[in-house]
């Protein structure tokens, strides 16, 4: 037992490296530039050892996806806890900007670099990125219903509220506010996102300062 459970582990820790190596690859070089001969380099290993584990480097970056948005649900489902769905609609647009300034790797991988991913998309298994943006979806629509974006359709509030915070998220990425001080940037996002919230879900003004 002691040893099939060594092998487990090992195998468990080599795909983990396999994909740690294509990541940062990805992001380095891009997704088009980089092969299986590449990511097997990176991990001093031949491309036969890659194969062991993934059919192919679309594989790869399908299972980075998903490992992505898993851990952007995980964080989520803290904030879809809260009963009131403004605050829980607060909570879900901050934890979205917190996750891409924590991982930024991933977020570049799930949102913003160029891949195949739509045509290589297994539905029935890509199950956390559809989860994520059902909760989104399924908050926006109980805010709605307490009286808030009333002129704006269910999907479209959602898309506008993810792009605005994609948007903050993807300046400070891809390094294109350089114009703000380097070591205040993050602040300034979570501010921006703050005013954003602030105009579209004001709080009842007997409801004191949002923290």
């Amino acid at each position: 037992m002691a040893i099939v459970d060594r092998k487990l582990r090992e195998k468990a820790e080599m795909r983990s490296r396999i994909l740690e190596s294509a990541k940062a690859l990805f992001a380095e070089d891009g997704f088009q530039n980089v092969s299986i001969r590449k990511i097997a380099e990176k991990i001093e290993y031949s491309p036969a050892t890659i194969y062991l584990y993934f059919q192919d480097k679309d594989a790869i970056l399908f299972a980075l996806h998903n490992e992505g948005f898993r851990d952007l649900f995980t964080r989520q489902k803290h904030q879809a806890k809260i009963a009131d769905p403004v605050a829980r609609l607060r909570g879900l647009l901050e934890g979205y900007l917190e996750f891409a300034l924590q991982e930024p790797e991933y977020y570049d991988l799930m949102f913003m670099l160029f891949t195949p991913l739509p045509k290589i998309i297994k539905t029935a298994e890509w199950r956390y990125g559809r989860r994520a943006y059902r909760m989104l979806v399924k908050t926006v629509a109980e805010c709605q219903a307490k009286g808030h974006m009333m002129n704006t359709s269910t999907d479209a509030a959602a898309l506008g509220l993810w792009g605005a915070v994609h948007g903050i998220a993807s300046l400070l990425i891809r390094q294109r506010a350089s114009m703000l001080p380097a070591d205040k940037q993050a602040d300034i996002a979570r501010e921006a996102t703050l005013m954003l919230e602030n105009h579209l879900l004001p709080f009842p003004a007997d409801a004191g300062l949002h923290s």
